[in-house]
């Protein structure tokens, strides 16, 4: 009990205070431009946390986070643009609330689910996750290293659509992880003589270019020769039935908003599935079963609540790997563990032993952040809503020189800012040939982890090939990452026969005809 006291008091600190609610609001800000969303953010602002306590710096990007969950809506709302991908399906229903005037109505329900959901899920966070961290404390080096391994494959999935392409992207990043000096030898290792890759890539600048500037390129591309971004009327009706949503309207989509919520929970603490999965699982379950399913995507209140609910309810949810096993759920997940690590910590359940206070204090700042964007989003409602006016022509000259100026602050070194941009041209290519710059990063980000497990399980065995089934979950755990990855190539081998098989029947019939 003291040490929950004390992490609450840390978190109602001032400085905490002042953080967390400049992070909503940049938050909501961002999320609101197209283009730009919560990692990208995150990715930008990790530089100038290094002169913050770690509270206060997980604080202020958690609430960066969820901020942008909610920002996302409400370009989805007046654009049919999403400012980030789980806000698609906000769209469906938003935007044709936008076009009767009612646009401020349904900026407000997604307020009051985004909050509802992300307030629920925080809380099943802070239920469950010591528990299953004292469970996962039994897990040895072989255990760890077999789940990173299962969480690798599983994640590769992300951003594409071949999972043979993210598997090769999970494993580059693997490869980029081990560049430096090797942990047991103490030997360099893949840096050709590059002394500034003695201490291997750092994480900021390579995370800054493969979100942020790969994004700026691809949208500068986009908007070549346009100028700006579009425009929204902002044109709101002046009833206050069409502005408001009343205690009644809320309360009827109560149920909506529990399933979206449960939904969330599910998909954000299963590693790799993310919050678009869950926004349109939600919104497909709302849709099947509603009793009026013939008003959906002609602006039904039910539909944003079902998106809004489900995708915020994952920020919190997604913490719950992170927290009991280390393990990223998602790319917001991954940033923030990158996070941990410059501050001196290793996401891993001994987080909850050795410091207890911090977390009961990240707690905290999560309960104290949902709440935040709920103020936040009601008062700045009008205001957040010009963030989608603002020309491309300024915004990414200014995006860039922040992705420049966030990848030299690091380590004031030159080197970091070329391998942000080097980076940034990967991602870009990456994206063009539909590869995963999620599975990269993400592998990147685990390689040091994955690897000294690796290390361990070789030295406790003494090179003992059958140390894997000694250990029963390690080995149901590796048998499911060799069976995900046997049937991933297995799939893409039937999909290329197919496609021959379809190409040379075609062919037949043309010359037959």
């Amino acid at each position: 009990m003291e040490m929950i006291f004390a992490g609450l008091l840390d978190a109602v600190s001032p400085t905490s205070l002042m953080f967390l609610l400049m992070g909503v609001t940049i938050g909501v800000m961002v999320g609101a431009i197209p283009g730009i969303n919560g990692p990208m953010a995150i990715a930008l602002f990790i530089p100038i946390t290094y002169y913050m306590t770690p509270l206060t710096a997980i604080g202020f990007l958690v609430g960066l986070n969820k901020g942008a969950f909610y920002g996302g809506a409400i370009s989805a709302v007046l654009l049919r643009t999403p400012g980030t991908p789980e806000a698609a399906a906000t769209s469906w229903d938003g935007y044709p609330l936008t076009k009767q005037g009612k646009g401020e109505k349904a900026l407000r329900m997604a307020l009051y689910s985004s909050v509802a959901g992300d307030f629920l899920s925080t809380i099943i966070l802070i239920i469950v996750a010591a528990p299953l961290a004292k469970v996962a404390l039994y897990m040895g080096p072989a255990e760890i290293f077999a789940l990173i391994s299962l969480a690798l494959t599983v994640i590769a999935g992300i951003g594409t659509n071949s999972i043979c392409r993210g598997l090769i992207a999970a494993a580059f990043g693997i490869m980029l992880g081990l560049i430096g000096t090797e942990p047991v030898t103490a030997l360099p290792r893949l840096t050709f003589d590059v002394y500034q890759l003695g201490g291997g890539l750092s994480l900021i600048p390579v995370a800054i270019g493969l979100l942020a500037f790969s994004e700026i390129l691809i949208q500068l591309e986009k908007y070549a020769g346009k100028g700006s971004v579009e425009h929204s009327a902002n044109e709101f009706s002046s009833k206050l039935e069409d502005r408001m949503v009343s205690i009644k309207e809320f309360f009827k989509n109560t149920k909506t908003l529990l399933r979206g919520t449960l939904i969330g929970v599910g998909v954000g603490a299963m590693p790799g599935l993310g919050a678009p999965v869950a926004s349109f699982m939600s919104y497909d379950q709302a849709m099947k079963r509603s009793k009026h399913k013939e008003e959906f995507g002609k602006g039904r209140l039910e539909g944003i609540a079902a998106s809004e609910s489900a995708n915020s309810s994952v920020v919190a949810s997604s913490l719950i790997p992170l927290f009991v096993l280390g393990i990223p759920g998602n790319l917001a997940a991954a940033m923030l563990m990158g996070a941990f690590m410059i501050h001196g910590m290793q996401p891993s359940p001994l987080l909850f032993k050795e410091n207890a206070q911090l977390m009961y204090g990240i707690y905290g700042s999560l309960v104290l952040a949902s709440l935040f964007l709920l103020v936040i989003g009601r008062v700045g409602l009008r205001l957040f809503c010009k963030a989608v006016d603002i020309p491309a022509l300024i915004l990414y000259p200014i995006v860039i020189f922040t992705c420049i100026m966030g990848a030299y602050l690091g380590r004031s070194d030159m080197f970091d800012v070329g391998v942000m941009l080097v980076f940034g041209f990967i991602g870009y290519f990456m994206r063009k040939f539909d590869y995963s710059y999620v599975a990269l990063l993400i592998g990147f980000i685990l390689a040091p982890e994955w690897e000294r497990k690796l290390q361990q399980v070789v030295i406790i065995s003494q090179q003992d090939t059958y140390m894997f089934f000694t250990r029963p979950v390690a080995m149901i755990l590796m048998a499911l990452t060799i069976f995900v990855v046997v049937r991933t190539f297995w799939t893409s081998v039937n999909k290329a026969r197919k496609k021959r098989k379809d190409a040379a029947a075609s062919v037949g019939q043309y010359k037959s005809e």
